[in-house]
């Protein structure tokens, strides 16, 4: 794939994520809050490290990636 091709093909993802965002904002509501997300803080401060969503990320790219570019 060209990297021409390769740019509007991220450029509409991105788009259809943010629509997906705008239209239905509840459908990522359990971003950040499976279990395996560390949050940590207090009045002041807060830590926020999301290791479970980034992984169930990850292995969604993954097969995304894996179903548009097997040979």
């Amino acid at each position: 794939m060209s990297p021409a091709k390769l740019l509007i093909v991220i450029g509409l993802g991105v788009a259809a994520l943010g629509a997906l965002l705008h239209f239905a904002p509840g459908l990522f509501g359990w971003f950040g809050r499976l279990p395996g997300d560390i949050r940590l803080g207090d009045e002041n401060r807060t830590v926020f490290i999301p290791i479970a969503s980034m992984i169930v990320i990850s292995i969604v790219i993954s097969l995304i990636l894996n179903l548009f570019f097997r040979r």
